[in-house]
């Protein structure tokens, strides 16, 4: 699922209110971070709707799969074992 241009502004927006409305310093620094994150996927979702990039594939072919197990297989530190989420 892609985000909208508009939802991420939105979600920007309500960052920004968070983070001029909270006492807690630190949970300004967090929504400050959010409201930038939310600022860039704006940006992307906008270039999206132009036309200008195309939407970032969520899924890997069974190719890219197989590949992609091999690579964490690798990089196993108990190469006997492979990876301990199996």
């Amino acid at each position: 699922m892609t985000l909208s241009a508009a939802f991420c502004r939105a979600q920007e927006a309500l960052q920004l209110q968070r983070a001029a409305s909270e006492p807690l310093e630190n949970v300004r620094k967090i929504a400050r971070a959010a409201a930038k994150a939310w600022n860039t996927e704006a940006a992307w979702a906008e270039s999206r709707e132009n036309g200008h990039v195309s939407a970032p594939r969520l899924r890997l072919s069974p190719l890219e799969q197989e590949e992609d197990l091999q690579d964490n297989e690798a990089q196993s530190e108990n190469p006997d074992r492979g990876l301990s989420d199996r």
